[in-house]
């Protein structure tokens, strides 16, 4: 449920926000980025949504497993490019360091619409904002209180596997940490700076920078501008660090559409040779890729029954858009949501139930082939206001470590109010 919100209030709610010195702008066009009362959810649905995420999280390491076995799985069922393939292979099987399964809750139980595993982004308002309301709970828990504590610890034991040149001057040096993120855009800005308040507080070294400020520091060594880092914690997209292709037909061709070669080498050449280690790996570029919906739904002859059992249980029935015809899509509009390959945060998301029939055949038209596929729309459960809650549950190492919650009439994209999320303790029988 969601506590009532009034605009009255608002004001200070974003001052107390703001106060923390992470996140600078509570407004987005004018209009509220926040809602300032918390939702609040029992601790049966917050474990019910943990489970979804962990176990579908289980099907996605599953299905990572038979692509590093099966590499036609890469090349053809989800149609990577040969950049990608190279970014998949870097690190395959491992895909995973921190995530986001994004779960509503509907009749049947909890539904997870898609898992971020590449660039998962929110942490900071998941964790400011219920920093902000709950000593006004003090009967709630906040349940994003250890995620900086589980985050790090992950980034120590990747770390710790990191051989470093020199043993001897590295003993008690602090781990160097570098943040790679595109500096030009201040979505993530608040993000990436409560990373660095979180490594700061461990005694750690912290770089910021972009891929483009990425050095070889000797033969073996890679770091940014002329620091050595033992790790790199990449918030820079997978598929920007390979070819850029346009998804619509009709869409003018990408400004910059040439991997990044040189800035790959390396880091690459770095974690390959075991002198650094990159979080999340870059093997992410498979599982973040929307086909291997697709490939759960259409090879589930593939999975454990653990993973079929996850699969039918919490995700939607994905196909590639290619195996629709055109006239099925038209009926059944209402039906289906289409999605690109990486499109994020809503966009490249056509959903079926709220697009007019011509922008809809439109976008059947304009939908380059290979490159998106049709998922099941499923109806959230909706608040008093309309408004369906998505739980992003954040995965660390596989484990469930706290909850993002955004509220949206529509679907979920920049426009979608970010709410603390509280848990109420069930009593014992």
């Amino acid at each position: 449920m969601t506590a009532p919100a009034g605009a009255w209030d608002y004001a200070g709610f974003a001052a107390r926000l703001t106060a923390f010195g992470l996140i600078s702008d509570p407004w987005f066009e004018g209009q509220p980025r926040f809602h300032p009362r918390p939702v609040v959810i029992t601790s049966a649905v917050q474990a019910s949504l943990y489970r979804a995420a962990e176990e579908m999280a289980a099907a996605y390491n599953e299905l990572c497993l038979r692509c590093a076995a099966d590499p036609a799985l890469v090349e053809e069922f989800l149609g990577l490019t040969p950049v990608q393939q190279a970014l998949w292979f870097s690190s395959a099987p491992h895909w995973h360091g921190i995530a986001r399964a994004d779960v509503f809750l509907t009749e049947q139980g909890p539904v997870l619409c898609e898992l971020n595993c590449d660039t998962p982004s929110g942490e900071a308002e998941a964790v400011l904002l219920n920093r902000t309301v709950a000593p006004a709970f003090p009967d709630l828990c906040d349940p994003n209180c250890e995620l900086g504590n589980r985050f790090c610890a992950m980034i120590a034991a990747v770390a710790a596997r990191v051989g470093r040149l020199d043993p001897a001057a590295a003993a008690g040096a602090p781990l160097s940490v570098g943040l790679i993120y595109p500096t030009e855009m201040p979505e993530d800005l608040s993000m990436v700076l409560l990373y660095r308040e979180w490594f700061e507080e461990r005694g750690w070294r912290v770089t910021l920078g972009s891929p483009f400020n990425l050095r070889r520091l000797g033969a073996r060594q890679a770091g940014l501008f002329d620091t050595p880092c033992d790790v790199f914690v990449r918030h820079y997209k997978t598929d920007w660090w390979s070819e850029r292709r346009p998804v619509w037909s009709d869409e003018p061709k990408v400004p910059d559409p040439d991997p990044l070669s040189e800035e790959l080498a390396v880091i690459l050449g770095s974690a390959l040779d075991g002198r650094c280690a990159v979080v999340n790996p870059f093997g992410a570029v498979v599982p973040q890729n929307k086909r291997a919906m697709a490939l759960l739904w259409e090879r589930m002859d593939l999975f454990s029954p653990r993973s079929r059992a996850a699969i039918e249980r919490y995700l939607p029935e994905t196909v590639r858009l290619e195996r629709l015809s055109p006239a099925r899509l038209r009926a059944e509009r209402e039906s289906w949501v289409l999605k690109s390959d990486y499109g994020c945060e809503g966009d490249e998301v056509v959903i079926g139930a709220e697009t007019a029939p011509d922008v809809w055949e439109a976008s059947l038209v304009a939908a380059v082939p290979g490159r998106w596929v049709a998922q099941r729309h499923f109806h959230a459960l909706r608040g008093p206001d309309g408004a369906a809650a998505n739980h992003g549950v954040y995965l660390v190492a596989g484990e469930a470590s706290g909850l993002y919650t955004r509220l949206s009439v529509a679907g979920t994209d920049r426009h979608a109010l970010s709410a603390p999320v509280l848990v109420r303790p069930e009593a014992r029988p």
